[in-house]
Order: structure tokens, then sequence, then C-alpha cells
């Protein structure tokens, strides 16, 4: 049954934005751990080997146990599936792989009473070559949709209209002969890019996401948001020398990593388009937007896109490299913590687009105690939080043969890079075929290091990753220093990361060994006292003396 739309209340004034909320608005969203659900991996209700809306719907009790806040659901909606859902076909429909709307409807009446808020991913800056609107631009230069699109035409020698290369690997543009003219994909060939200088193509985004608000949603997670304009003179990007061609998890054998990316993202026009979409979600209770960033200085871009007026938080893969220093983590946050004055970050280690984190900072047996840490760690920093599916199992990446892989990006890479596909096969609820993920072959081989770390193993055992994941987000959620503090380091060596929560009157020290082994190291914070802090495997203080087991952590109250 379709849900009521839900009241419209006005938009926010700009006082009530200054200050980030507004009569209507709880902030539920600040400091909120929020649980990434990739749906195809999930569960499957029907026996195809590709999970489903139902059986997220089956599974949210299980969601909810683990005190999270909010779920995020990678797309569903219809779609040829060159990109597993990020190529939408129709922004208001759910693939019938996944379900009906109907069975939107109720997984969101389910979550709702489970006091779960659901966020869904909107991918704005491009759609499939299947959708409706990209048939009828690439028809003809003429008629409603000819411009909706980037189209250019090719260089006197009929090569491409500039130099962009495709996050995907090679040139981004493709040919096509009914227009004699490129169009622009950033992501895949399948992935055509809008034209978002047409304010037609804004408004009719708009629209859609209008749509998943009257329909009851409580935010969404903008899909790379900084791509939705692109330079409209279409000038070349700019080379990149060698020694940088690494970092923000592109191999030096991608060509896209050979240049800045000056001109294909991240243009400020996308600033008014931001605030279009806060302006629409202001006249709803309750919502939050949540942007993911991926730009050449995408701290910068994240504090600049969650000022007032704009996004309610943003989010970079900052924390989704390899890097597991605390030096790394400290400049990292230090860094978006002197430019984002005004608003809120969130935090992820883990996604569906990257090594999961145990194995990426643990390598190959990263033990239970990492897995711990980890979430402790993420859960910790100043902002909102998304903890990827697996995650509070501690689950290691999944080896995924290349006769099995379905991701077109590890294809293309393999060996040297393989790809998605190892961070997204399926959950394991259980011993025997397929984990209790399918009754069929799944579209991914289950990992059988995963097998040993299902749910019912692991919720069973009350010393289990499960459990200890269970127990601190419990008590996390009774630290409000934890949940809304400020932040302070403190000037320790490696691999000791320590820093301050403060909100109020209320004052935590906080510190992770990030070694697999014992270490001690003093702290200047004044008289502390230890708190029994559950999930974690706990440090001692005492006289000034830091004493930290293997990946081990301390929760102290200061007075």
């Amino acid at each position: 049954m379709l849900r009521s739309p839900r009241g419209i209340l006005p938009a926010a004034t700009d006082e009530r934005d200054r200050i980030g909320t507004s009569m209507t608005t709880k902030r539920w969203w600040r400091g909120a751990v929020i649980y990434q659900i990739y749906p195809r991996s999930f569960l499957d209700t029907n026996g195809d080997g590709i999970g489903d809306l139902p059986g997220i719907v089956e599974k949210l009790d299980y969601v909810a146990s683990l005190g999270v806040d909010a779920i995020w659901i990678s797309p569903f909606f219809k779609s040829p599936m060159a990109d597993f859902g990020y190529d939408i076909a129709d922004y208001r429909d759910v693939d019938p792989m996944f379900g009906t709307l109907a069975d939107f409807d109720r997984l969101l009446a389910k979550a709702h009473s489970l006091g779960l808020k659901v966020m869904i991913d909107q991918v704005l800056s491009h759609t499939s070559a299947e959708h409706d609107w990209f048939k009828a631009s690439r028809s003809a230069r003429t008629g409603e949709k000819a411009d909706w699109y980037v189209w250019a035409d090719p260089k006197p020698d009929g090569t491409p209209p500039n130099n962009w290369m495709s996050l995907f690997g090679g040139v981004a543009w493709q040919w096509e002969p009914r227009r004699c003219q490129y169009y622009l994909h950033n992501f895949l060939v399948e992935q055509p890019d809008l034209n978002f200088h047409n304010p037609a193509v804004q408004q009719a985004q708009l629209d859609n996401v209008k749509f998943w608000l009257d329909r009851g949603v409580d935010g969404f997670r903008l899909d790379a948001i900084n791509f939705c304009f692109h330079d409209a003179q279409l000038r070349d990007n700019p080379p990149k020398p060698a020694h940088l061609r690494t970092g923000r998890g592109f191999a030096p054998d991608n060509p896209y990593a050979f240049q800045y990316h000056h001109y294909n993202n991240t243009q400020p026009e996308n600033l008014g388009f931001l605030e279009q979409i806060r302006a629409l979600m202001d006249r709803y209770p309750d919502v939050a937007a949540l942007g993911e960033i991926s730009s050449e200085d995408s701290l910068a871009t994240m504090a600049e896109y969650v000022r007032p007026g704009r996004l309610h938080m943003g989010y970079s893969f900052e924390l989704l490299t390899d890097d597991f220093s605390a030096a790394y983590i400290r400049g990292t946050v230090e860094k978006l913590e002197a430019s984002m004055v005004d608003g809120w970050p969130c935090w992820a280690i883990s996604n569906h687009d990257v090594q999961r984190a145990v194995t990426r900072w643990g390598g190959d047996a990263p033990g239970d105690a990492l897995a711990r840490q980890l979430v402790a760690l993420v859960c910790s920093l100043r902002g909102s939080v998304c903890l990827y599916q697996g995650e509070e199992l501690g689950l290691p990446e999944a080896d995924v043969p290349f006769e099995l892989l379905q991701d077109p990006y590890g294809v293309t890479f393999w060996p040297t890079f393989k790809g998605r596909d190892g961070c997204r096969t399926p959950m394991p609820w259980r011993d025997g075929a397929q984990a209790g993920f399918s009754e069929a072959t799944p579209w991914l081989p289950v990992a059988d290091s995963h097998a040993a770390r299902s749910v019912a193993v692991q919720d069973a055992d009350p010393s289990s990753v499960l459990n200890a994941v269970r127990a601190f987000l419990s008590w996390r959620r009774a630290q409000p220093a934890l949940v809304e503090g400020d932040i302070r380091f403190l000037d320790t060596p490696e691999p000791v990361l320590a820093f301050v929560r403060t909100r109020g009157d209320a004052r935590l020290l906080v510190a992770f060994n990030l070694s697999a082994a014992a270490v001690e190291c003093a702290v200047d914070v004044g008289a502390a006292r230890a708190l029994d802090s559950p999930g974690v495997d706990a440090g001692t203080l005492n006289d000034g003396r830091l004493r930290l087991p293997p990946h081990g952590a301390l929760f102290a109250a200061l007075d």
C-alpha cells in the first residue's frame, strides 16, 4: 500500500539554517550510525541468487538489534545493471529483480516501526543509456531532450573534443553516429552524463528526489554528487606528475590518475544545485542529505558542500585508503576540522567500492581485536558514521577468481586491481549451503572465510565481534561527547592515536593502539577515570602512563 505523503512544511529560514536546525528538524543524523545495505548481497528470498527488498524486510530486526540509527540502501531502481544499479533507467520504480514499489513501502513501514530511519541512494549526475531521456537525446540534435546530456562535436580529425578520461578506464567520450557527436561518460560508457547546465535537467532530478521524499524516506546518500556539472568550455584537464598518480583509490595503471580533474567535475555551478536540493528538503521534517565527494581535494570540497544552506553531511574516500597510521588519520581529520567550520562530517572505512577494512588495514590474518577496534575507532571520530554490511561481523575481503568476477572495473584492470566484487559477496547468515543467503547459486560466490563468521555463529557467542559491536554502539549512544562533541588530538607516538571529545561538561579521552603489539606511552591529560567501555580490548591509564593491548582502546572521563 502506498504511504500517504508526509506533511510538507515551509522552507527553513536563513536564521534557522545558520544554526543548523529548525523548529521541525530533530537532527537525528548528527552523530548517527548509518548501516549500509547492498541489496544484491543482503538476502535472496525468491531463489534467483540475488538479494531483494523482501530480504531486507526480513532482516530489519537484525539490523535494529545492532543499535544503529538508520539504514542506507544502495540503488534498487530499474536498471540494466551495467554498474549494478548505479546506471538508472527509471528513478521512480523498483527493478523487478529487487521487488516492487509495494515491497519498498513495506520496508519503509517496518524500518520506521523499529525506530530506523531510511536513506536511499540517488545517482543524479548520470543515467543509464537505457533511460528514456537518453534514448530521446541520442536520436537527433533537435527535440525536447536534445541537450539533456553532454554532447560535443569532434575535433577536425575526428577525435574526442578534449582529453577527459573515464574513471573506469579509457577516454570519457563515446561516439554516437545518430548525432555524429560524442557524449560524455565519467564512468562506464553505459552511464552518460546529464547536462546540468540545462535548468530543465536540474528540475527533473529535483522532481525525482521529491518523489521519494513524498513517499516517506528520511534522506539520501547522493552518489558522486560533485560530478553533476562539467566545464562548459570543455577545457583540457592538466597532466599530473607521475609521482602523484597514486592515492584516492586509483592505481598508476589507470589513465584517470594521469591528470588533475579540474574541469570534468566539481564545478562552481554545482553549489547552486546543492542549494536547490537543500531548499527542497527543508520543506520536509527530519530528513538529511549525505553527499559522496571525490575531487582533487575532497576534504576542501566536503567542507564547501556542507556549509549552511547546502548538504547536511558529506563524506569522502580519505579513510578508505591503505594508510592506517595514526599520523594519517589524525592529519586527515584535523585538515577537515580546520576547513569545516559550519558543517557536519560523516566517516566510513568500508563500503561497496573498496577492499574491506580488516583486510586493507590488517592483512591476511587481521583477527577479531582489529575488527572490534575499527568499529569503535570510526564511531569515535567527530561526525556521523557509515557502517557497511558485514563490518559488524569482521568480514575480511573475499577472494573472487577472475572467471567469477562481475565488476567491469575489475575485469578491465585485473590482476593489478581486482575490482569491487571482493567486498560485495553475500552476507553469511548461518552455516550451510550459501551461508543462508540464497537457495540458488548466488551472483557472487560466498567466501569460505565468511561461513565461520556468520550471523548465527556470532550471535550465539558472547565474545564475538558482532556482540562486541552491539555492546559498543549501545554504550556510545549514552555518551553525548562521542555522539556530538568536539574533537582535539593529543601528541602521542605511533602507533597510538589519541584525542579528546568534548560536549558541554562531558570530556572523554579516547586512545587506540593501531598495532598488533602492546604499547605504552605518556599522556598529559590531568585527572582521568577509565570507563567501562564494552566491545573493545581495554587498556589502562595510571599516573599519566597509557598502556594499550594489541589493537586495544581506552575511554576515560576527564575532570
